[in-house]
């Protein structure tokens, strides 16, 4: 009936377990591959006839930025999801015009539940993750409460969180009672995912709550900002992070791979022109050329107590160059990874 074409990594062991348990269920052809590389992924494509895609959003940027893909026929594929991440706006847009699917999921959830809401319009509500999945419940409840009663107003941000009731869902962590006192509590499961709900009901992720930025004294979502610049024309892929500042606490800072010419000004410009309110506009910007992305918002934690600058929040974003950025910087056992990602910053 149909055929998925499908890469799991070791941590989204339930993507591929459950694509290939719906390709036997309806007679179709699971095709997976034991490593993923974009060019070979794509020829898979077009040998095997693939209707059906079912990715992390990483490996859709990889695919669609592969050399190979405008001269690869992927017109059988018509099916498209993604899981694991959020994806950027200005990805997802991208992903929709390069494939024109006639369905695009997101869907969100965790290996600890799998599904908790499903969005099957995707490209039409980008950010949207959608309405509670099958045999699901979820609730946002405030940031910080200690009641998983104490829900938040439509709009409002506050901590995701997922009944447990489901037949997916797992009964604790093994042999981690620390973690079962963190995550679970009277039945639901505190995912520390961010978000909210609109009007019509649909969840927006906006962050996690490690991840959120205490700027000035607001808290400020990375994913929001990270949303807005992705659609820049010469932004090819961007992560935000708050650095310490002795100012403002945190200073927002995006790391920005260059898809073209772009100066600092222009991307204030952009930001200034968006939704988003004043003090969530980045006050720094990182900027590198090469392939490698190594963009994580755990570069929070490489940055020393020395401040980031004073620049007024009327004052457009600079582009810091390497030597005096890396004379701020220090890495632990918890950042090393990313020293890769520094290494091309130009």
């Amino acid at each position: 009936m149909g055929r998925a074409s499908s890469s799991v990594s070791f941590f989204s062991i339930a993507l591929g377990v459950r694509s290939l348990l719906a390709m036997a269920l309806v007679d179709g052809t699971f095709v997976c591959m034991p490593r993923f590389e974009a060019g070979a992924a794509l020829r898979l494509i077009a040998r095997e006839r693939i209707n059906n895609l079912y990715l992390v959003p990483t490996l859709y940027h990889d695919l669609i930025g592969h050399p190979d893909f405008a001269a690869t026929d992927t017109g059988s594929v018509s099916k498209l999801g993604f899981a694991g991440a959020a994806m950027p706006e200005g990805l997802l847009k991208r992903v929709d015009m390069a494939f024109r699917p006639e369905l695009f999921v997101n869907h969100y959830g965790s290996s600890e539940i799998y599904t908790f809401t499903v969005e099957p319009r995707a490209a039409a509500k980008p950010g949207s993750a959608g309405k509670a999945g099958l045999n699901q419940r979820i609730r946002i409840v405030r940031l910080g409460a200690d009641s998983i009663d104490a829900r938040t107003m439509t709009g409002e941000n506050g901590q995701i969180i997922a009944d447990m009731a489901s037949d997916e869902a797992f009964e604790g962590y093994w042999r981690r009672p620390d973690a079962d006192a963190r995550a679970l509590r009277g039945g639901w499961y505190l995912t520390g995912d961010i978000g909210h709900v609109d009007a019509e009901g649909d969840l927006f992720v906006t962050g996690r709550v490690d991840d959120m930025i205490v700027s000035g004294g607001e808290n400020v979502s990375p994913v929001e900002i990270e949303s807005v610049l992705s659609l820049h024309p010469g932004v090819a892929e961007v992560a935000v992070a708050g650095l310490p500042d002795e100012r403002w606490g945190q200073r927002i800072t995006a790391f920005v791979k260059r898809g073209g010419a772009i100066e600092a000004d222009a991307l204030d410009a952009w930001c200034r022109g968006s939704s988003l309110v004043g003090y969530k506009r980045p006050r720094s910007c990182l900027s590198r050329r090469s392939r490698n992305r190594r963009l994580a918002r755990s570069c929070a934690a490489c940055s020393s107590p020395a401040s980031t600058g004073g620049n007024s929040m009327s004052d457009p974003p600079p582009l810091v160059q390497p030597e005096t950025q890396m004379g701020r910087l220090h890495l632990d056992e918890r950042t090393l990874w990313i020293a890769e990602w520094y290494v091309g910053l130009d």
